[in-house]
Parts: C-alpha cells; sequence; structure tokens
C-alpha cells in the first residue's frame, strides 16, 4: 500500500478554511431544541451551527427548517443558552480518512482521542454515501478465516457479507468482537464503538482488542453520555472509513457496536425534529435508516474492494423479535445469536449453532463440508428435541440409536464450538470430522485418510 504525503491533508484542511461565516440570533429555547433566525436561505438540513453562549461556543445540527428560522439539536445540555445569543453557521462536515489512521481511535469527527496528533486525508468523504451500483457489485467472494472453528465451519463468513450478532448483555459478545478484530482474514478493521460507556474503551482497546488488533484496525467511539447526533454520527463515520479502504482495493472488516444504539440515538434526533415513534418506541425512518447503512457494507464494484460486515444488536430478554433485531434479520446475509444459557455454563463463544444461520451456505461450502455441516446440525436437533427427556433421566439408553448418538457426540461438539483455530478453514472441518467419526457417525470416507 502506497504511503500518502503527509501534506495532503493539512493542504485539504487549509483550502476549506472559510473566513466569512453567516452569523444569526436564538429567538427561542424549547424542548431541548434552539431556534434561531437570521440564517434562513443560507442553512441547509445536516449543516452545523455553533451557538456561543456566554461566550463559549455550543455546537448543534439542523434538524428543521421552518420558514425564517431554523430549528437545531444541540450536542450538548442548552443550560446557559440566552436570547439573541449568536450563532455561526458551517457547512455539515463530512470525515476524510487517510491510511496514517490504521493504529488509531477516534471520535465521530475524525480527531484523535487517544492523545497523539492525526492528520486527516487529502479528500473528505459524505456520512452518507450510496452503495455501490446494485447491478454492478460482485457477488460475495471467497470463504474467510475467523479463527473460530465453529464459525469457520458451521456458520462461515465469506468477503462482502453482511452478519449480525445478536446477544444480550453480558453473554460475550464485545469478546467475540475482539477476537474478530484479532484473528479473522482482512486488510483493516474499523471498529465502531456506538454509545459505548466510557471505561469500556480502554478496557476494549487494551485487553480485547490488544496490541495486534490495533496494529490493522481504525477504532471510531461515541461515549454514551454524547448527543444522540454525536452517537448516530459514529456508525456514519465508520462506514465512511470503511468505504475509504474499500476504494482503494482493500479488503475491510467493519464490526458496529451496537445497532441497537445506533437505533437508540436515531430515535433521540427524530424525536426532537417531530416525528412520531409509532414503531414499538421507534420513529418510522428507524427502518430504512438501518438497511441504507447496512447496505453500504458489501461487495465493490470494478477494481473496489470489499466490505465484510459483523452488526452487533442488543435483544433485551433474547427477545428475537423486537423491531431491530427483526429488522436486521431481513437486510443482513446471517445472523449469530449468542445464548445467556450457554454462556451459563461456561462455554464461550456462547453461539447458539441451531438458532445461528449463514446465507453464504451452501455455495461457501463443498459438497463434502455441507454434508458434515449437515450431520452436525441434525444430531445437534435431535439432541435438543430430547434434551429435557434426557436430563430428567427418563430416556432409557438404546431405545434409539439417533438419540443415543446425539448424546454421545454432544459434549465432543459442544467442546469444539468453544476452540480456536489457528490454521485454516480446511482444518477446521478435518477436526470436525474427525470428531464425528470417533464418535462412530458415518461420514464420507475422502476428507480425512
Amino acid at each position: 500500500m502506497n504511503q500518502p504525503i503527509p501534506f495532503d491533508g493539512l493542504t485539504a484542511q487549509i483550502t476549506e478554511l472559510n473566513p466569512v461565516r453567516s452569523i444569526g440570533r436564538v429567538c427561542r429555547v424549547e424542548a431541548g431544541v434552539i431556534h434561531i433566525s437570521g440564517l434562513a436561505g443560507k442553512a441547509r438540513i445536516g449543516d452545523l451551527v455553533v451557538v456561543y453562549r456566554q461566550g463559549e461556543p455550543l455546537s448543534g445540527e439542523i434538524l428543521q427548517l421552518d420558514g425564517d428560522t431554523l430549528v437545531i439539536l444541540p450536542d450538548q445540555d442548552a443550560e446557559g443558552v440566552a436570547l439573541n445569543d449568536r450563532a455561526a453557521l458551517l457547512e455539515a462536515r463530512g470525515i476524510a480518512p487517510s491510511q496514517g489512521w490504521i493504529g488509531r481511535i477516534i471520535d465521530p469527527f475524525g480527531n484523535p482521542i487517544d492523545g497523539k496528533p492525526l492528520l486527516r486525508g487529502a479528500e473528505a468523504r459524505s456520512l452518507r454515501s450510496a452503495p455501490p451500483e446494485p447491478a454492478l457489485r460482485r457477488p460475495m467472494g471467497t470463504r474467510l478465516n475467523t479463527g473460530m472453528s465453529v464459525l469457520n465451519t458451521m456458520l462461515p463468513v465469506v468477503k462482502g457479507q453482511r452478519v449480525g450478532l445478536f446477544a444480550g448483555s453480558g453473554v460475550g459478545k464485545s469478546s467475540l468482537l475482539g477476537h474478530l478484530a484479532q484473528n479473522m482474514t482482512a486488510d483493516v478493521v474499523v471498529v465502531a464503538l456506538i454509545g459505548e460507556r466510557g471505561r469500556e474503551l480502554r478496557h476494549f482497546v487494551e485487553e480485547v482488542l490488544g496490541p495486534e488488533g490495533l496494529k490493522r484496525s481504525v477504532v471510531i467511539c461515541a461515549t454514551s453520555d454524547q448527543s444522540p447526533l454525536i452517537r448516530r454520527r459514529c456508525a456514519w463515520a465508520a462506514m465512511s472509513v470503511a468505504e475509504h479502504f474499500r476504494d482503494m482495493g482493500l479488503s475491510a472488516l467493519i464490526l458496529a457496536d451496537s445497532i441497537t444504539r445506533f437505533a437508540e440515538a436515531h430515535r433521540e434526533v427524530a424525536v426532537a425534529s417531530g416525528e412520531a415513534p409509532v414503531l414499538r418506541g421507534y420513529p418510522p425512518s428507524t427502518a430504512h435508516l438501518i438497511m441504507s447503512l447496512c447496505e453500504r457494507a458489501g461487495p465493490g464494484e470494478g477494481a473496489q474492494g470489499d466490505i465484510t460486515g459483523i452488526f452487533s444488536v442488543l435483544v433485551a430478554g433474547s427477545d428475537m423479535e423486537e423491531p431491530i433485531a427483526d429488522i436486521l434479520r431481513g437486510v443482513l446475509d446471517g445472523h449469530i445469536v449468542l445464548n445467556r444459557e450457554i454462556a451459563e455454563r461456561g462455554r464461550y463463544p456462547a453461539i447458539d449453532v441451531l438458532k445461528s444461520i449463514s446465507r453464504s451456505l451452501p455455495a461457501a461450502a463443498d459438497d463434502i463440508e455441507n454434508e458434515l455441516i449437515s450431520i452436525v446440525r441434525r444430531y445437534l436437533s435431535i439432541y435438543e428435541q430430547n434434551e429435557m427427556m434426557i436430563r430428567a433421566g427418563l430416556y432409557s439408553q438404546g431405545s434409539d440409536p439417533d438419540i443415543d448418538a446425539a448424546i454421545q457426540v454432544w459434549s465432543d461438539l459442544d467442546a469444539f464450538f468453544a476452540k480456536p483455530e489457528k490454521q485454516d478453514v480446511s482444518n477446521s472441518f478435518s477436526q470436525l470430522e474427525l470428531l464425528l467419526r470417533r464418535n462412530k457417525i458415518q461420514t464420507r470416507p475422502t476428507m480425512v485418510q
């Protein structure tokens, strides 16, 4: 990869400086929004406004154009704002990534938050760019090594695939994302921490992601105490950074944690702009917002690379029918479900294989591998259907050979699903076939000699 000229970004930043700004005045403050007069005809939806309250700047984004006034949602509490305070109009800011951002931690505006200087890239990108043309996009690509046996075999991920990670709190979602950031095949990893607790950022970067993971990652963080505008912007900024590397012909992996908090941030903004929360507390625009974000990931067109996406969803009480989970299941290419009961008995990752699915199958695997997957799913299903009877001691061994085989193989499969994979996908399938043969389950004798 060619190293960018360091002064390109600085030159672009100087070029964008404008010594002249349009000035308006605060004319009304109510319900968390600020009304500005004197800027009609110059402002656009999405532009930024800086209000100078007692001389201190308070930034916000324009939500509505109401006749001669603008309605802005401030980034912070409006306490201290007075009538006739000055308000300066700024243009909507995109983001200008560069290769120098790899290994860095930034905020959704492209500013460093790791205590070191950071130059912007030479070209600014829109936060809400359109996805590649559907008719020109390549199909999903080759299978990726995830560094985990269960994902390499039962739930494969291919280049350009978009997968949902559905989990409640405290079941190992962040640890799984960190493992994928360290081990999954990709040229660049973009991590979006949306509405994350402030103390968790350093823990995730140092303990979960680790130095090796950070070396190839760009971490973009908006903490839970920041305004919904900034939290919502975090997801868009991360996708724009991933698109920058995709357009360079690279394979990018975006890990977004979480789409639920992205939707919650949008709900706050939408309600402030007058939209009714009718979809179980979410405004109607939520579905389109999520779909348009996810659609930007995937294979590129022509010489572009691809963006493989892992989008996490917080499901309260394991409710897979709640609105955000339901929207994502319909737009993604598969979903991975983390089960609290599996986590409580100590198996990590706590992936519920039967409730999870990869839509890259059967194309992502050959005939022999698909047969192995089918065999494993069959015996897992048999065990699950009879689990209560087995654990209660009501099943007599020898009554049904299929149940006998499911009982015998279940503990080995459960251990296999927790194994990291230090080699490649083929090795994961070889280990799976050996496991089945040890338990006298018939497979085609062509994978392992």
